[in-house]
């Protein structure tokens, strides 16, 4: 009797196309796929993209085991500012918490007298407050007015607010006034999605913590409605009970079941783009790279982010358009620069590119199906970079019809045909440059330390501007770059973050009160494992804290050793504050004996661990160097205005062994990305099947 098989598979679905990637458990073996997008019901490209890759498998249904989900749902819910009719619930004497907000000022408006602050949240009118007060110990001062709940409760079900975020002053200390708002909102108003501070985020500081409710609020009917379909669909694929597992990534690089997902659907926020920083590290950690950046590049945007020693830089100061959220999420900084991003006209006259989309439908121009506006892909297609043809020729293109469209650009600019197409490739490409300059320049770091990552559809297609732009010494393209995010899913563990305020001066710390906090957080920890399946012999416990100088306004987040909290443990955590806060901001106070350090937030974060896919070294890896292999053909491709289009030798990727060296002008097609590579830069294929891109004056 021949062994059932036993599948794992990934699927990110992006603005344009949905990836996905199906990993054997037993042989090792990966396969990808793509498939269109459908935005009118994400669920139905999930499904198409599933039976894709099962097909080219050759098995059914039944061998999958688990399917692990990166999901753009909850990100364009708020990108888009669709956050519905929602209602706040708060303590009396804060109604006005929303509108006084923050003081900081955006970057771009110099000063407060240019700056108007943007529309609440949620509007005035349907802000409801309570009686009842705690203080920051969470002792009761005054007793939870059940009268005026109700009457809340009541008022937000008559105005038929569909979400209610509840955000109690001092919360995080004790819950009980807030579950017992949820309670009496149960009874009034049972229809109402109902999101608590004390479980969303059990950190001080009102605005922000009342900011990330309000949004897990907001995204949580559509996030249930889209993750209930998908678990529906797949259960009725699959003659097995319950169907197979069914995770959703979160954008903290773990992944959670989707029973719980629906339950805190903040997390999945950035679901995707963590997904491709976390494939993105496994692969340039195995490739023997330390500091990378990774650049993802779909239809619609583009997303960047810093890997350091194989770990993704995490932050809980990021925000989703613009709403502020302090849940722990990897550093991604997304910019409106994909291949379906738009080419206009500003009223200035000058050339605009993004952020609007032409996405997935209409799309592109030459998608041929009724774009009207040229955009990045129309322009890589008339100046050759990329074939008449994506997908290995499942979506054919249509040269004329980018031509036209650009052409009409160029005749309100003077320019021709290539002018316009390469001035829109380059404002993407600064576009792109000045995203990564934020993720490193901005936080300290020289972004010439750094070897590029790029990957999804478009971002590989102008990484030699980049390389240029930037100064950097190369870059790395995976095998399969289109299908890294999808393939990032297969390498996540379950994940879930525990965090307690708890605020003290070192010089003050309790040892003991600081190891009860950090085990209660741990049991929390423990305890969501157990529910998505975990012995307690598989898990695992990071802990952090967060500590600042006395008078500082924010924190800096430091691991806590592992071992018995004591006095030593907690000098070695003040220790490594210094040193982060040294390599962060330029100094420290560790010498200073008047600069008293406080600590703030105590986290521990609770793994599961999953097996992970196993790179290996390419068939044929023991190739001698610079080894010059046979084009497949060749096209006229445009890169630099002084030499117009030149020759250019065209690659299968598929082709390629490690050893093997490319010399540009040249392009390097495969099936779901094309690498163009200038005159003056080289591609050699390492012993993974990567191509490492340099400049041929630094080779």
């Amino acid at each position: 009797m021949t062994a059932r098989r036993r599948i794992r598979v990934g699927v990110d679905t992006g603005g344009t196309f949905t990836d996905v990637v199906a990993f054997d458990e037993d042989t090792g073996e990966l396969v990808a796929t793509k498939t269109p997008s459908t935005p009118a019901d994400p669920a139905d490209g999930f499904m198409d993209g599933m039976a894709k890759v099962l097909a080219a498998l050759g098995v059914g249904p039944e061998a999958v085991t688990a399917v692990c989900h990166g999901t753009t749902v909850a990100t364009n819910q708020l990108l888009e500012g669709r956050v519905g009719r929602l209602g706040f619930v708060t303590t009396e004497g804060f109604g006005a918490l929303l509108e006084i907000a923050r003081q900081s000022v955006p970057d771009g408006y110099g000063n407060s007298y240019f700056w108007v602050k943007p529309p609440r949240i949620v509007p005035a009118d349907l802000v409801r407050t309570v009686g009842g007060r705690l203080d920051h110990t969470g002792a009761e001062l005054r007793p939870f007015d059940e009268d005026q709940a109700r009457a809340a409760a009541r008022f937000l079900r008559d105005r038929e607010v569909a979400a209610v975020g509840v955000c109690l002053l001092h919360a995080y200390a004790n819950p009980a006034h807030e579950r017992r708002m949820r309670e009496l909102l149960a009874e009034e108003h049972p229809e109402a999605a109902v999101s608590l501070s004390s479980e969303v985020l059990r950190e001080y500081r009102e605005y922000e913590r009342a900011m990330t409710t309000l949004v897990d609020a907001a995204v949580k009917p559509r996030v249930g409605r889209y993750v209930a379909t998908i678990a529906r669909r797949l259960a009725a694929t699959t003659s097995a009970p319950a169907g197979p597992s069914f995770y959703v990534m979160k954008s903290n690089g773990g992944v959670l079941s989707a029973a719980e997902v629906v339950h805190q659907p903040i997390s999945t926020v950035l679901s995707g783009p963590a997904a491709g920083a976390l494939g993105a590290a496994l692969v340039t950690t195995t490739a023997g790279f330390e500091r990378v950046l990774t650049l993802d590049g779909g239809g619609t945007s583009t997303d960047v982010s810093v890997v350091l020693e194989g770990e993704p830089t995490l932050t809980t100061e990021g925000s989703v358009g613009a709403y502020p959220s302090k849940i722990p999420m990897i550093d991604v900084v997304t910019v409106g620069a994909g291949g379906g991003s738009v080419a206009w006209l500003s009223r200035e006259g000058g050339l605009k590119v993004g952020p609007r989309s032409a996405g997935a439908d209409p799309g592109p121009m030459c998608y041929g199906r009724g774009g009207t506006e040229p955009t990045v892909t129309d322009a890589n297609l008339v100046l050759g970079r990329i074939p008449p043809h994506l997908l290995g020729g499942e979506v054919p293109l249509d040269p004329a019809a980018a031509a036209a469209g650009l052409e009409a650009l160029g005749s309100k600019l003077g320019l021709d045909l290539p002018a316009v197409a390469a001035g829109v490739l380059e404002i993407a490409a600064w576009n792109q440059a000045n995203a990564l300059r934020r993720v490193t320049v901005q936080r300290g770091l020289d972004v010439r330390d750094f070897v590029l990552a790029t990957f999804g559809g478009s971002g590989s297609l102008g990484v030699c501007r980049l390389l240029e732009l930037l100064g950097l010494p190369a870059a790395l393209v995976p095998r399969d770059p289109g299908n890294l995010s999808a393939f990032g899913l297969l390498t996540v563990d379950v994940k879930n973050d525990e965090v307690q305020t708890a605020v003290a001066r070192h010089a003050d710390l309790d040892p003991a009160a600081v190891a009860a906090t950090l085990a209660a957080l741990e049991a929390r920890a423990a305890r969501s494992l157990d529910a998505e399946g975990f012995a307690r012999g598989e898990q695992r416990y990071l802990r952090s804290a967060d500590l600042r100088y006395y008078g500082q306004a924010f924190e800096v987040r430091v691991p806590v050793p592992d071992g018995p909290v004591d006095r030593d443990l907690t000098e070695a955590t003040m220790a490594a504050f210094h040193d982060a806060h040294q390599r962060l901001y330029g100094y420290s106070f560790r010498d200073d004996p008047t600069q008293q350090v406080e600590w703030v937030n105590l986290r521990v974060t609770g793994i599961g661990p999953i097996r992970r896919p196993t790179l290996t070294p390419t068939p044929g890896s023991e190739l001698e160097a610079d080894h010059i292999p046979a084009p497949a053909g060749s096209r006229p491709a445009w890169f630099d205005p002084s030499r117009g289009f030149v020759d250019s030798a065209i690659y299968r990727r598929g082709d390629l062994t490690p050893g093997d060296l490319v010399e540009g002008p040249a392009v390097v097609e495969e099936y779901g990305a094309t690498v163009p590579l200038a005159p003056g830069f080289r591609a050699e294929v390492d012993r993974f099947g990567n191509l490492i891109v340099t400049r041929r004056e630094a080779s």
